[in-house]
């Protein structure tokens, strides 16, 4: 204990830290890397499978409800009213010489930092593998005569090599990451997202083992190609699974077969993303704040361990924030004259999502900025249309109004398979441990973690996870609200922290200081609102707290091994039980507190 005292952190990380792998998926993104590395790999979470004919569509979403009903047309046009008004812009059918709103123009390209990035195509994935050219071919074209060459080019030009590449190239069996989403609809080629709003995406068209293999070619590719860890050498490396509050019980079992079974690894532990979050920022209590791609989360903290009752799910993200984006600029016919279909076209949402991230923020009058916008034809190149796109800071509001989003519906597994008569539990946040805190201190100091009463907090098990209908700031105040102590409160408002892609959204953290602080009731002694700064990208918060949380944990107690799971699963009294999701910050906790 007395090397403990004397470490120095990073000296800690870096010899503890080499064979352990943080994996944080998402419904779009999932991050990976060794717990010794400052950042991780950030890789959309999808897969495109070779297929024996050319689909009608290459996006598989199964049985997607992408039709805007007149009710929540009406909705959203309703709810674009109101964030005009407090946005002092026009409102959506008011032409701009009638508006009688003091205005403010402000041109986001003007000082935005990434002008360098967001105007560059992208281009189409080569679906081919790559086999370089035999040396003897290579020999023998060049002894040939340089003039019948010169005359077969001119006048065939290059359609018969072209043919001729085409038919001796072999078609990729898969692709993964972005290249996925680059693939063109022509080709062979289906692209499957494993996760969907934090759930996965089964459905009677994507059945649970397909959903299965797929997270572990995505994640085996990544290990052997991104991180050049081999299957042969997995056994000396242990993994740390960081997952949204979202998933259920079975889901997080499928997902640790996966790492132990099929991956690997010689052994597991799963860590809770809002409290990863926490520790990723070195804080102890704090509610987190956690906008994804397609689900925002919130959940409080206290004294380093998660209350479970707090927890919302709301089923909206950034990628509601795009697909706004591009209705609001339709709307006020802004968006150029091209076919842009996120549903069926996956290069498409990648451009929205650099438009969103580049362009969008929340500031009062009118955030106008010239952009280029593509167009993405089947098997053509891009195109390019430069465009003057208005409205920029509505579609981040929709946080707040999440009827001007209008989420696109996927129907929920069956009920049944969320059935799991597996005893998944154990008492461990009953249990009295003495505290560790020459371990956390070095790290953290002043920080006084705890185990508070669990006997307070009820214990949820309804499956699936219900999802809210309210927007964020009534999401994050019910949160704090239902911890019921006024002190505690008080503390919690004072310490939000936003985490995830969403969370880099200009103008964002003083848009939810105001917005929290009117929806707290009247009849609450609380005046006062504050978002922490987050001390590193928001985007890999949980995924570094992930890698904090393995380092320190020198017992191990909760640890999983590949023969245990292997061999029994889960099973009373042996002593590695999984936790519920909603208790997963027991396992957190263990080496901090015994």
């Amino acid at each position: 204990m007395d090397y403990l005292k004397t470490v120095v952190p990073s000296q800690l990380i870096a010899e503890r830290g080499s064979n352990l792998v943080v994996i944080n998926p998402g419904s779009a993104n999932i991050r990976i890397g060794l717990a010794q590395h400052d950042t991780p790999l950030n890789i959309p979470h999808c897969i495109a499978r070779r297929t024996s004919q050319v689909p009608k569509r290459n996006v598989v979403d199964q049985m997607l409800n992408s039709q805007v009903t007149t009710s929540q047309h009406v909705e959203r046009e309703r709810a674009y009213d109101v964030i005009a008004s407090l946005m002092k812009i026009p409102f959506l059918d008011e032409e701009v010489a009638n508006n009688s709103f003091p205005r403010k123009m402000g041109r986001v390209d003007a000082f935005n930092q990434q002008n360098s990035r967001k105007d560059v195509a992208f281009s189409w994935t080569n679906v081919y593998e790559k086999e370089p050219m035999p040396s003897t071919a290579l020999e023998s074209s060049s002894s040939m005569n340089h003039g019948i060459i010169k005359e077969s080019v001119g006048q065939h030009g290059n359609t018969d090599i072209k043919e001729l590449n085409s038919s001796e190239r072999k078609f990729r069996e898969f692709i993964c990451g972005e290249e996925a989403l680059r693939v063109s609809p022509t080709e062979p080629y289906c692209i499957h997202r494993p996760i969907r709003r934090g759930h996965l995406n089964i459905s009677q068209h994507y059945p649970m083992q397909q959903v299965l293999e797929d997270l572990y070619a995505i994640w085996d590719w990544i290990l052997t190609e991104k991180l050049h860890i081999p299957r042969s050498e997995r056994n000396l490396y242990s993994a740390i699974l960081v997952l949204p509050e979202s998933f259920d019980n079975r889901e997080i079992k499928e997902m640790l077969s996966i790492v132990l079974r099929d991956l690997r690894f010689a052994s597991a532990v799963v860590h809770q993303e809002g409290l990863a979050a926490v520790f990723g920022n070195g804080l102890s209590t704090a509610c987190v704040v956690n906008m994804g791609a397609q689900v925002t989360s919130v959940i409080c903290v206290e004294d380093g361990v998660a209350l479970p009752n707090t927890e919302k799910t709301l089923p909206f993200g950034g990628e509601d924030i795009s697909r706004c984006l591009l209705w609001t600029q339709r709307h006020h016919q802004t968006w150029p004259q091209i076919r842009t279909d996120i549903l069926t076209k996956a290069m498409d949402l990648l451009m929205l999502n650099r438009i969103k991230e580049s362009y969008s923020e929340i500031k009062e009058g009118e955030i106008d900025a010239v952009a280029v916008v593509h167009s993405y034809e089947d098997g053509m190149p891009p195109g390019s249309h430069k465009t003057r796109l208005i409205a920029l800071n509505v579609p981040p509001m929709g946080l707040f109004y999440p009827k001007l989003l209008v989420p696109d519906v996927y129907p929920p597994p069956p009920r049944s398979w969320f059935n799991d008569y597996e005893d998944m539990l154990e008492d461990t946040w009953h249990t009295d441990f003495p505290r560790r805190s020459d371990i956390s201190d070095n790290f953290y100091p002043g920080i006084n973690v705890g185990l508070p009463m669990w006997e307070s907090y009820p214990v949820l098990t309804t499956k699936p996870k219900k999802e809210e209908k309210i927007g964020l700031a009534e999401a994050v105040t019910s949160s704090i609200l239902s911890t019921g102590r006024i002190d505690l409160q008080r503390k919690l408002f004072c310490s939000i922290q936003l985490i995830g892609g969403v969370a880099l959204t200009g103008g964002l953290i003083p848009a939810v200081e105001e917005r929290v602080l009117h929806a707290i009731p009247s009849n609450e002694a609380i005046d006062m609102v504050e978002v922490l700064q987050s001390r590193t990208n928001p985007t890999y918060v949980s995924w570094k707290g992930g890698a904090v949380l393995g380092i320190l944990d020198f017992g191990r107690d909760a640890w999983i091994h590949r023969e245990d799971w292997i061999r029994n699963g889960i099973h009373i009294g042996s002593g590695r039980k999984y936790k519920d999701s909603y208790f997963l910050q027991a396992q957190a906790m263990c080496y901090i507190n015994s």
